[in-house]
C-alpha cells in the first residue's frame, strides 16, 4: 500500500484521525470449506490502520488473538458512540495505547460498566462473580488515582498507580467478557436430549408401524397401556428418575426440564418409558413374525416402481441436505428440483402407458396383485379374499390411460410439461433465499408504481381464474359467496391502493380497507360454515356420500378465498397455478394412472413445500409477511393476527393438504385411504424434522447456528403444529368415512 502523505505536526493535530479496518467474517479450511468450528475456519485476520496510532521505527509487534466480539466495543469507543447494550466484547487496548493515561482509564471504565450491567441482568449471583469483584477493585483504585491526579501530582507514584489500575481494568474486562460469553454459548443439553429422545421414539414407532398402518385395515395401534405393567417400564422409570435427580441437583446453570414441577417431569418420564417399551414390543413382534418392510405389506414380494424410487431418494436427499447451511439458505432450490424430477418421472410413466400399453399389460396385472380392486362391487363386498387386497387406489373403476380418447389422451401426455411450465413461471415471480434474493424478479416489476395498471389486470384475471377453477364442485350458495368474496378481494386491494379500478386513474382515495376486508371475511366464514354443516349432515345421513364430498370441497374453497384475501396482488398467480396444477393432476395423472394413497400423499406434500417457496418465503424470519395478520383489523388482536399470519405463510402446504383430503374422500370408496394418507403425511413430515433436531443439536457450535439453523428450526416447529392439525382433520374425516 502507498504510504499516506506526511503533514507537519500542527497540521496533523487539526486533522481528524482516520481508521481502516480489514477483517473477514469467517476463515477457511485447507480444503476450501467454511462454516464449521475448526481453528482454521473460526480464526480470521483483523487489521486496524489509523493515523492516530503511533508506531516507533523498528517496533515489531507479534499478532495477538482477540475475540470477534471485541470489535464492536472498540469501534464504538473509537467513534465516540455508546457501546451496544448486549455486547459481550472488551476494548482492544492497543487501539488506545497512544492516548493519555486519563483517557485510557476512562475508556476502560466505560467498557467495564457496560459489561457489569449486562452481567447483573443475566446472572442472579453476579456479586460473587470474579469479574465483578475485579471491576469493583479497579473502580476503587481508579478513584485513588483521580484524587492524586487532581492534586497535580506528577510523581512516579501516580504513574505506577495508573499502570496498576489499567492492569486491573484489563483483567476485569477479560474475566467479565469470558463469563458473559459462557452464558451466551451455554446450552441446556439435558432438556435438549430429553426432547430428542422423545422425538426419536415417536419416529421409530412410526417406522415400525408401516406394515400395520398400510395394511388393508389401515389400523395403527400404539400399545402404551400394556407396557405400563411390564418390568422394563418400571426399571426405565426408576433409572430416568434417578438420572433426573442427579442432573438437577448437580447442574450449576438453569435447566428448563429441571425447572418443571415434579408431577410434570414424572409424566414426561412415564411417557418416555412407555414409548420405549412400545418400541421394544413392536421390534419383538416384527422379528417374531419375520415381516420385512415392503411397499405393500400384504404382498411382500411386490415391486417398487420408478416413482416410488424417486420419492424415496428425494426424501432421503432432502433430509441429508439439512446438514449444510448453504442448502438450508437455498432450500427452495431443493424443492424445485424435486418437483421437476417428479414431473419427469410422471411423464415417463404416462408415456410408457400410452405407447407400450400392450407390453405393460403384465405390469398392470402386477398392480392388481398389489391391491387394485378391479370392480366397484368388489370393494363393497367385504369378503375375506378381497380384504387381503390393498383397497386404497384412487379409482373406483378400472380406468387407465388406455380408456382416454382424443384430446384427453393428448392432455394427459402434455400435463407434466404444462406443470413444469407453470413451475418455471412461478420461479421467476419471487426471488427468495440468500444468493439471488437481491436480483430483480417479476414481483418487483409488478409492485413498482409504474406498473400498477398491469398489476390490476393480472389481479383481476387471477381472481376470475380462481373462481373458474374452484366453483365447479361447490353448491349454488357457495358459488355466489365465492364470486362476491373474490370481488371483495379486488375492492380491498383497490381501497388500500395496490390495484386500480378501470374508472380510477390514481390512488387518491386510499383507505385502510377495513369494510372490504371484513366483507370478505364474512363470506369466508359463511362458506366454511356451509361446508362444516354438510360434513355434520353426512354423519347423520350415511347413505348420501355426495354431501360429505361437497362439504369437504367447500371447506377447501373457503380456505382458497381466505388465501386470495391475504396474498399480495402479485402473488395471486401462485394461487391460480396451484389450483391449475391440482386440477390437471387430478384429471390426467392421479385418476388414469391409479396411484395409491401413499404416492398421492407424498406428491401433495412435495408440491405444498414447493408452493411455500413460490410465495416468496424462505428459511429467514424476515420473509414472513406480517401485514397479513392485520387484514380486516384496525388494531392488533393477538389471536386473529397470529392465525392470519400463520395461514398466509403456510398457505401452500395447508391448501395442498386440504385438497388431498377432498380428493381421497371423493375418489375412493374405501375408508382406509384417508388413514393411509394420514399416516404417510405424519411420517413424511416427522422424518426430516427428527433428523433436523439431531443435526441442530450436534451443530450447536456451528458458525451459522443463530443466523441459519435456528430460524429453520422455528419454521419446522410451526410446520409440525400445522401438520398435527392436518392429521387431526384427516382422522376426523376418516371417522366420518367409517360411520358412513
Amino acid at each position: 500500500m502507498p504510504r499516506p502523505p506526511s503533514f507537519s505536526s500542527p497540521e496533523r493535530e487539526n486533522l481528524s484521525p482516520n481508521l481502516l479496518v480489514l477483517c473477514g467474517d469467517h476463515g477457511m479450511s485447507e480444503t476450501g470449506s467454511h462454516g464449521a468450528s475448526s481453528m482454521e475456519e473460526v480464526n480470521t485476520p483483523l487489521i486496524l490502520i489509523s493515523s492516530a496510532f503511533e508506531r516507533k521505527p523498528g517496533d515489531i509487534r507479534h499478532p495477538k488473538h482477540v475475540q470477534q466480539t471485541d470489535l464492536a466495543a472498540t469501534l464504538a469507543i473509537g467513534l465516540g458512540l455508546p457501546i451496544p447494550e448486549n455486547s459481550v466484547g472488551s476494548l482492544l487496548f492497543p487501539s488506545i495505547e497512544g492516548r493519555p493515561v486519563r483517557e485510557q482509564l476512562r475508556f476502560l471504565h466505560l467498557n467495564a460498566v457496560q459489561l457489569s450491567k449486562l452481567l447483573q441482568e443475566n446472572v442472579p449471583s453476579y456479586k460473587k462473580e470474579p469479574g465483578f469483584e475485579q471491576f469493583k477493585m479497579a473502580e476503587r483504585l481508579h478513584g485513588n488515582w483521580i484524587r492524586l491526579y487532581l492534586e497535580e501530582s506528577t510523581s512516579e507514584v501516580l504513574f505506577n498507580l495508573g499502570t496498576k489500575v489499567r492492569r486491573q481494568y484489563l483483567d476485569a474486562l477479560r474475566t467479565l467478557s469470558l463469563s458473559l460469553s459462557r452464558q451466551v454459548a451455554q446450552y441446556d443439553i439435558y432438556s435438549m436430549l430429553v426432547g430428542t429422545v422423545m422425538v426419536l421414539e415417536v419416529l421409530t414407532l412410526l417406522l415400525l408401524s408401516i406394515p400395520q398402518a398400510l395394511s388393508s385395515k389401515a389400523e395403527l395401534e400404539v400399545p402404551l397401556w400394556s407396557p405400563v405393567f411390564s418390568l422394563l417400564f418400571y426399571l426405565m422409570f426408576l433409572v430416568l428418575s434417578a438420572l433426573h435427580v442427579i442432573v438437577c441437583t448437580s447442574a450449576e446453570s438453569s435447566c428448563y426440564f429441571c425447572g418443571l414441577s415434579w408431577l410434570m417431569a414424572g409424566g414426561v418420564m412415564v411417557l418416555i418409558s412407555a414409548l420405549l417399551c412400545a418400541v421394544v414390543s413392536a421390534l419383538a413382534k416384527m422379528f417374531a413374525s419375520g415381516k420385512l418392510l415392503s411397499k405393500n405389506p400384504a404382498h411382500p414380494n411386490s415391486r417398487w416402481s420408478e416413482l416410488d424410487v424417486v420419492i424415496l431418494l428425494g426424501t432421503m436427499g432432502h433430509v441429508l441436505s439439512l446438514g449444510a447451511s448453504s442448502f438450508i439458505e437455498e432450500e427452495h432450490q431443493t424443492w424445485y428440483f424435486l418437483v421437476n424430477t417428479l414431473c419427469l418421472a410422471l411423464c415417463h410413466e404416462i408415456y410408457r402407458n400410452c405407447f407400450l400399453g400392450n407390453d405393460c399389460e403384465p405390469r398392470r396385472c402386477s398392480h392388481g396383485e398389489r391391491g387394485f380392486v378391479n370392480t366397484a362391487p368388489a370393494l363393497q363386498d367385504r369378503s375375506i379374499g378381497h380384504d387381503e387386497l390393498e383397497p386404497h387406489r384412487v379409482s373406483k373403476s378400472p380406468t387407465s390411460l388406455n380408456t382416454l380418447r382424443g384430446w384427453e389422451k393428448w392432455m394427459a401426455m402434455a400435463s407434466p410439461w404444462v406443470i413444469l411450465t407453470c413451475c418455471r413461471l412461478l420461479r421467476s415471480l419471487n426471488q427468495t433465499g440468500v444468493q439471488w434474493a437481491h436480483r430483480p424478479d417479476l414481483g418487483h416489476w409488478l409492485t413498482s408504481s409504474d406498473h400498477k395498471a398491469e398489476l390490476s389486470v393480472l389481479a383481476a384475471l387471477s381472481l376470475i381464474m380462481i373462481f373458474a377453477l374452484v366453483q365447479r364442485r361447490c353448491s349454488l350458495t357457495s358459488k355466489v359467496a365465492m364470486a362476491l368474496g373474490l370481488l371483495g378481494v379486488y375492492c380491498y386491494r383497490a381501497a388500500i391502493g395496490n390495484v386500480l379500478f378501470p374508472w380510477q386513474r390514481d390512488s387518491k382515495d386510499i383507505s385502510k380497507g377495513l369494510i372490504e376486508a371484513r366483507f370478505v371475511h364474512v363470506f369466508v366464514l359463511g362458506i366454511l360454515f356451509t361446508g362444516t354443516k354438510d360434513l355434520l349432515k353426512s354423519q347423520v345421513i350415511a347413505a348420501d356420500f355426495t354431501i360429505k364430498t361437497v362439504g369437504l370441497w367447500e371447506i377447501y374453497s373457503g380456505l382458497v378465498l381466505l388465501a386470495a384475501l391475504l396474498f399480495r396482488p402479485h402473488n395471486l398467480p401462485v394461487l391460480v397455478f396451484s389450483l391449475l396444477i391440482q386440477t390437471i393432476m387430478t384429471k390426467f395423472i392421479w385418476k388414469p394412472l391409479r396411484h395409491d394413497a401413499a404416492e398421492i400423499t407424498v406428491m401433495h406434500y412435495w408440491f405444498g413445500q414447493a408452493f411455500f417457496y413460490f410465495q416468496g418465503n424462505s428459511n429467514n424470519i424476515a420473509t414472513v409477511d406480517i401485514s397479513a395478520g392485520f387484514v380486516g383489523l384496525d388494531t392488533y388482536v393477538e389471536v386473529p393476527a397470529v392465525f392470519l399470519t400463520a395461514f398466509a405463510t403456510f398457505a401452500g402446504p395447508v391448501l395442498w393438504a386440504s385438497h388431498l383430503v377432498s380428493f381421497l374422500s371423493s375418489e375412493t370408496s374405501s375408508g382406509s385411504a384417508l388413514s393411509h394418507a394420514c399416516f404417510c403425511y405424519a411420517l413424511i413430515c416427522s422424518f426430516p424434522v427428527s433428523a433436523y433436531i439431531i443435526l441442530v443439536t450436534s451443530l450447536r457450535y456451528h458458525l451459522f447456528i443463530w443466523s441459519v439453523f435456528s430460524p429453520k428450526l422455528l419454521y419446522e416447529g410451526m410446520h409440525i403444529l400445522i401438520t398435527a392439525a392436518i392429521c387431526v382433520f384427516f382422522t376426523a374425516m376418516d371417522q366420518t368415512n367409517t360411520k358412513s
